[in-house]
C-alpha cells in the first residue's frame, strides 16, 4: 500500500500544538453532545412540533442511526483523502445543519437534517484521531493526547443534560442546535492551519455502509409499528431487516473495503467487546431517553435530575484506568454489568411507584457507575485482543456499536413510553436495558474468557476455530 503525504513533514509545526489539540477536542465535544442534549429537549419538541413520544423518538435515532451506518466510511475517506480536509468539511457541514435543525418548521424536517447531522458527526470522529496522530507521533504524546480526546466523551455526557436544560430555559429547544454553530466556528479558527497528514491509496465502498443504514432503518420501523401493535406490519419490516442484514453481511465479505476486516470476523474475544459496547449504550440511551419523558418536569430539572449519573461517567473513568492496570479489564465490566441493572431495577422502581428522589438517585447513581466501569475497560479489552493492524478498525467498529444500541434504545423506549398510562409500564424501558446488561454480564464471566484475557492477540483462545 502506497503513502503519500498531503503536504511536506517539514512544514509542521515545531512548537506544540496544544491550540490544534483543544480545536480537535470541541469538535468530538460538540459531536457527542448532540448525542445528549436532545434529551432534556424532548417534551419541549413534542409541544411544538406536535409531536408524539415515536416521533421524538425519531429525532434522537435517526442521528445515532446515521452516525453508526457512516462512522467506518467516515475512517476510509480521512485516510483516502486525508484527515485535515474530511474534518474540516465535517466542522462546516456540522455547524450549517446544526442551524438548519434549529429552524426547522416541521418533524420531518428536523429529521432530515438530524441525519444530515451524523452523517457529518460521522466524517469528524474518526479524522479527528487521525490530527491527532500526525500532530503527535511520538508514543508517549500521542497517548496523552488520545486520553485527553477521549475524556471529552465523559464531559460531554455530563455537560449535555445541564447545558440543554440551561439553553431551553432561555431560548428553548431551538437553541441545543443554535449553540454548534459558534462552537464550529471556535473549532475552524483553532484548526485553520493545514495538519500534516498522510493519505493512503485505499479503496472507498459505500455499499456495505449503505446496507448497514438500510438495515438499521427497517429494524427501527419493526420496533416501532410493534410498538403500535400494528403487527403485520412490524413482521414485515422484521423479515426485511433480517434480508437486508443479511445480504449486508455477504456485501461486506467481498467487499474490498469492507466494515469489518477479514482479520476481525472470527476473533470472538473482540466481537464480545463489540456487544458489550452495544449493551452499554443500549442501557445508558434508555435512561437519558426515558427520565425527561417520565418526570414531566422543566428541561432544567430533568438535567439536575440526571446529574448523579452523568458525573460519575464524567469522572469515574480515571480510577476505572487504575482498576484496569491492577485487575485486568474484565473486573471493571463485570462491575458495571452487575451495577447497571441494579441501577435499573431502583430506577424503575422509583419511577413506577411515583417520583422517589431519593431511590431515583442513588439508581442513577449505580447507572454511572455501570457505564464508567464498563465502557473505557472494554475499549482496551477489545483493541488488546485485536491483531495489531487492526486497532484502528476495532475503534470504528466499536464507536457504531455504541451508537447502534442508542439507536435501538431510543426506539424501543419510545415506543414502550407511548404505552405508558401510569399502571407501571414506565418500568418496561428499564426492566428490557436491566435484562440486557445481565447478557452482557453472562458474557463477560465465560471461562473460556477469562483464559482469553490472558491471551496475547492471534491465540486460538480468542478466536472461533
Amino acid at each position: 500500500m502506497s503513502a503519500t503525504s498531503s503536504i511536506p513533514a517539514q512544514r509542521q509545526r515545531a512548537r506544540r500544538p496544544t491550540g490544534q489539540l483543544v480545536g480537535i477536542s470541541l469538535a468530538y465535544f460538540m459531536v457527542l453532545l448532540d448525542t445528549t442534549v436532545l434529551a432534556v429537549a424532548e417534551p419541549t419538541i413534542m409541544a411544538s412540533l406536535h409531536t408524539g413520544v415515536v416521533g421524538v423518538g425519531w429525532a434522537t435515532t435517526i442521528y445515532t442511526m446515521a452516525l453508526a451506518s457512516a462512522l467506518v466510511f467516515g475512517g476510509s475517506l480521512a485516510d483516502r483523502l486525508g484527515a485535515h480536509p474530511v474534518f474540516i468539511v465535517g466542522v462546516v457541514g456540522f455547524g450549517v445543519v446544526s442551524l438548519a435543525c434549529a429552524l426547522a418548521p416541521n418533524l420531518a424536517l428536523l429529521l432530515v437534517f438530524r441525519t444530515l447531522l451524523g452523517l457529518f458527526a460521522a466524517a469528524i470522529i474518526p479524522s479527528s484521531l487521525g490530527l491527532i496522530a500526525s500532530l503527535y507521533p511520538e508514543p508517549g504524546p500521542r497517548g496523552r493526547a488520545i486520553s485527553a480526546w477521549a475524556a471529552i466523551s465523559g464531559a460531554a455526557m455530563a455537560a449535555g443534560p445541564i447545558l440543554g436544560g440551561w439553553l431551553i430555559a432561555i431560548d428553548g429547544w431551538r437553541a441545543v442546535f443554535v449553540i454548534n454553530a459558534p462552537m464550529a466556528l471556535i473549532v475552524l479558527a483553532l484548526c485553520r492551519n493545514q495538519i500534516a497528514s498522510t493519505r493512503h491509496s485505499r479503496t472507498v465502498s459505500w455499499l456495505p455502509h449503505l446496507g448497514l443504514a438500510a438495515t438499521l432503518a427497517t429494524a427501527t420501523l419493526a420496533i416501532t409499528q410493534a410498538g403500535q401493535r400494528t403487527w403485520a406490519l412490524a413482521a414485515v419490516f422484521s423479515l426485511i431487516a433480517l434480508g437486508l442484514g443479511y445480504g449486508t453481511t455477504r456485501i461486506d465479505r467481498t467487499s474490498p473495503a469492507p466494515i469489518v476486516p477479514a482479520v476481525l470476523r472470527r476473533n470472538r474475544a473482540v466481537w464480545r467487546g463489540f456487544g458489550w459496547a452495544a449493551a452499554v449504550n443500549y442501557a445508558l440511551t434508555t435512561v437519558i431517553f426515558s427520565i425527561p419523558l417520565l418526570l414531566h418536569g422543566t428541561a432544567q430539572s430533568a438535567g439536575a435530575t440526571l446529574l448523579p449519573m452523568t458525573l460519575l461517567v464524567a469522572l469515574n473513568p480515571l480510577a476505572t484506568g487504575r482498576l484496569v492496570t491492577a485487575y485486568g479489564p474484565l473486573l471493571p465490566i463485570r462491575l458495571g454489568f452487575v451495577a447497571f441493572p441494579i441501577g435499573l431495577g431502583l430506577a424503575a422502581s422509583a419511577l413506577a411507584d411515583g417520583h422517589q428522589p431519593f431511590v431515583l438517585g442513588l439508581g442513577l447513581l449505580l447507572c454511572g457507575l455501570g457505564v464508567s466501569w464498563t465502557l473505557p475497560a472494554l475499549v482496551g479489552f477489545a483493541v488488546n485482543h485485536a491483531d495489531p493492524e487492526a486497532a484502528g478498525s476495532v475503534g470504528g467498529i466499536l464507536n457504531a456499536t455504541r451508537q447502534v444500541g442508542a439507536t435501538v434504545a431510543a426506539a424501543v423506549s419510545s415506543v414502550t413510553l407511548t404505552q405508558h398510562h401510569g399502571n407501571g409500564t414506565a418500568a418496561i424501558p428499564f426492566v428490557i436495558a436491566a435484562i440486557v446488561c445481565l447478557l452482557g454480564l453472562l458474557s463477560a464471566t465465560m471461562p473460556s474468557l477469562s483464559r482469553a484475557a490472558g491471551s496475547p492477540p492471534g491465540n486460538d483462545t480468542d478466536k472461533a476455530s
